[in-house]
C-alpha cells in the first residue's frame, strides 16, 4: 500500500510516517519502481503500535525502547512493566505540575477585579517573571504577593 493508505489504516499522518522514517523510529519503506513508498501489513502494525504509544504520551525515545521490546521475543515482561511504571511516574508528576498551575491561575483570577481598572494580579505575576531581579516591593504591592497569588500580612 502507498503512504496515504498506510496513513489511513494506521491513524498516523503521512507527514508523521515520513518523520518517523527520518528519525529512525521505523525502517525506511520499500520503494516501488516509480519511487513511491510501499508499506506492508507489518509496517502498518508498527505504525499502529507507535500511534497507541503516542496516545499514551510516551516519548520517541521510550517508543524506540518499546519497539525494541516488542520485537524481542526473549524479553522479560518485567522490562516492559518497569518502562511503563516509570512513564506513569512522569505522567503523575506532570499532572501535579498542571494542577499547581491551574490552582495558581485560579487564585490569580479570583484576586483580579475583572473591571475597568488596569490593576491586575495576573499581569503583575507574569511581569514579575519577566523582571530578573524583582524587588520585594514590586512582588508584594498592595498586600498581595503576585508570585504566590496569596494575600500577605
Amino acid at each position: 500500500m502507498n503512504i496515504g493508505e498506510a496513513a489511513k489504516a494506521s491513524g498516523v499522518s503521512a507527514k508523521m510516517i515520513r518523520y518517523y522514517e527520518t528519525i529512525g523510529l521505523i525502517a525506511a519503506a520499500e520503494r516501488a519502481v516509480s519511487g513511491y513508498r510501499v508499506y506492508s501489513a507489518a509496517d502498518v502494525s508498527t505504525l499502529r503500535f507507535i500511534r497507541r504509544a503516542r496516545d499514551l504520551n510516551f516519548s520517541v525515545e521510550q517508543i524506540k525502547d518499546l519497539l525494541g521490546l516488542w520485537g524481542d521475543r526473549n524479553r522479560a515482561s518485567a522490562d516492559v512493566k518497569r518502562l511503563a511504571l516509570r512513564h506513569v511516574e512522569e505522567l503523575e508528576a506532570r499532572m501535579r505540575q498542571l494542577q499547581e498551575m491551574a490552582t495558581t491561575l485560579r487564585d490569580l483570577a479570583e484576586h483580579c477585579h475583572g473591571d475597568d481598572r488596569p490593576d491586575c494580579p495576573i499581569i503583575r505575576d507574569l511581569a514579575s517573571a519577566a523582571d530578573p531581579h524583582p524587588s520585594g516591593a514590586a512582588r508584594k504591592a498592595g498586600g498581595f504577593d503576585a508570585i504566590s497569588a496569596r494575600r500577605t500580612p
